[in-house]
């Protein structure tokens, strides 16, 4: 069964006793129980611009097939979407000066378009979606505070060894920290740049 964004957030804010507009922290993970059915979140609407203190949103394992824009939560830091069926970034220009975080594994998201205005974001976990080439990770060296990445399950990993995967992704993002988990060696940046 579906539940809209704006009734989902309420039904929240009933169940935590805190008031959206105040509500630092807002999760909800696999729908909402309701009237003993389970209800999941399939379509984002401008209830969410009611979360204007919000810094971590997280409504993983819905069902929500696309993005919009995040005009009123001018203070979201960490944005978990993972386990739904978004297929595209897009929208999230209004996040560009806040967004540290994107979590969005388990999606439907063949391109890394959308991603080039999060001036802040410093960890994107995206593994588990439809990236088929590693050519893609380019569009993320506009993000150079990017320090953690995630891309393990996607189809561009398909067919090549774990290590070549990570010195693809660093030859790409040379600028990383962190990928799949592993902290980046000095002789795998030394390896990515010979490539």
């Amino acid at each position: 069964m579906a539940i809209t964004c704006t009734k989902a957030l309420k039904e929240w804010e009933a169940r935590e006793g805190v008031p959206l507009a105040e509500a630092k922290v807002v999760r909800i993970y696999g729908g909402i129980a309701t009237e003993g059915k389970r209800q999941f979140i399939t379509k984002l609407d401008n209830g969410l611009n009611s979360l204007k203190e919000c810094e971590q949103l997280s409504l993983s394992t819905n069902q929500i097939d696309r993005l919009i824009p995040f005009g009123g939560m001018k203070k979201l830091r960490i944005l978990s979407l993972g386990r739904n069926q978004i297929k595209k970034i897009e929208k999230l220009e209004d996040l560009s000066e806040t967004l540290e975080e994107l979590w969005i594994s388990y999606n439907q998201i063949a391109s890394l378009d959308g991603l080039a205005p999060l001036r802040k974001l410093q960890v994107l976990y995206m593994g588990n979606n439809r990236l088929k080439d590693f050519a893609e990770l380019e569009k993320l060296q506009a993000n150079t505070e990017l320090r953690d990445v995630l891309f393990v399950g996607n189809p561009m990993y398909d067919n090549i060894d774990r290590a070549e995967a990570k010195l693809q992704v660093l030859k790409r993002i040379p600028h990383v920290m962190k990928i799949d988990g592993d902290i980046v060696k000095d002789s795998e940046r030394e390896a990515a740049q010979k490539m």
